[in-house]
């Protein structure tokens, strides 16, 4: 199987809460000796959403990928891409996805334009259609200009994107994305980023696995965080942030030299219990750590009480690394799964 596959038949589950389920994954478990690098997965991708897929080095992102993508064979468990069955259907299930790995995969002996053209026909595309499309997609990655160079004289960014550009010969349904962005600069990370929303946009499904916060943030309206295979926690961003907790009330006084005053007469008040008010002099705030509404209505009490001018008051939840953290124990790394590097004899078929 190439990177990219050609649009063919489909069958997709309803989600039972609304709209279409691209992928159903269902008690996915995979096996390396004594090693469960996926021990028990379920997950749902709802059809034309990002689904970002979180989790420390080895929590099994990379395997599950593999899996959906019919690399290797679960050890047991069920999944299913827009209503193929990834162990018994995967030859109609490859013509239906694409794959971009962490690692860019094209042929560097032959120019780009070659690459591209070459997998469409693979794809079983007429050469007159694998030729427009080669062309297409070189002019939509920015990358006309060098169509004609091997593909060994690209930059990492370049071969990235024609390494995307080649998940997408075939017009995927299901797109999955494995640390797409990883060592590349932020120019060519948001080029990556703004190619995503408009394939979304386009009503493509996005299986994004990411060990970058900002790019989860960026293009992933839901998230599941694995760590040691399972599922650990799962939902929109702003959902996962609410449930961790730590909310804070950012305070902007009129005066700045009512900072620390009224620093320490909210932490002499005890509202905030055992946390303390954070003074941030550069942007003349007061961060105040808040765990409930009742708290919020005290804080803001006080400050009025003591005839304070203030410029504005906000709330704010945790940052997705703080959520990451919270959750995992570990901070967000460089990414690369922990798993054996010669499967072939798992490879489905």
């Amino acid at each position: 199987m190439g990177p990219g596959t050609v649009l063919g038949m489909t069958r997709i589950d309803k989600n039972p809460n609304g709209g279409n389920t691209a992928v159903t994954v269902r008690g996915l478990v995979k096996h390396y000796g004594e090693t469960k690098a996926l021990d028990g997965v379920d997950l749902d991708v709802r059809e034309g959403t990002v689904m970002g897929v979180l989790g420390p080095n080895g929590a099994g992102k990379t395997t599950l990928v593999r899996i959906l993508s019919t690399l290797l064979a679960p050890t047991a468990g069920e999944a299913t891409v827009v209503g193929y069955d990834v162990l018994r259907q995967p030859r109609q299930l490859r013509k239906v996805i694409g794959l971009t790995g962490q690692y860019a995969s094209v042929d560097e002996k032959l120019a780009g334009w070659e690459n591209l053209y070459l997998i469409g026909r693979l794809l079983d595309l007429t050469r007159k259609d694998a030729r427009s499309r080669a062309d297409e997609l070189l002019e939509r990655f920015s990358l006309t200009e060098a169509a004609r160079r091997p593909a060994s004289t690209y930059s990492g960014g370049m071969r990235r994107r024609l390494d995307l550009a080649a998940s997408m010969i075939g017009r995927p349904q299901v797109l999955f994305l494995d640390e797409p962005t990883t060592g590349l600069d932020p120019r060519t990370r948001n080029e990556v980023w703004a190619e995503v929303k408009s394939m979304v946009g386009e009503g493509v499904t996005v299986l994004l696995t990411t060990q970058y916060m900002e790019e989860a943030e960026q293009l992933a309206s839901e998230l599941t965080v694995v760590d040691r295979g399972k599922v650990i926690a799962s939902g929109g961003i702003e959902e996962l942030k609410s449930k961790v907790g730590g909310r804070a009330l950012r305070i902007r006084p009129v005066d700045p030299l009512e900072l620390r005053p009224l620093a320490g007469a909210l932490d002499a008040l005890g509202i905030t219990g055992l946390a303390t008010t954070t003074v941030d002099p550069e942007t003349g705030t007061l961060l105040v750590p808040i765990l409930s509404d009742e708290q919020l209505t005290a804080v803001v009490g006080a400050v009025t009480a003591r005839g304070i001018t203030i410029g504005s008051i906000t709330t704010e939840l945790p940052s997705l690394d703080e959520v990451f953290l919270s959750l995992t124990g570990h901070k967000a790394s460089a990414p690369q799964d922990a798993v054996p590097t010669d499967t072939r004899e798992e490879v489905a078929v």
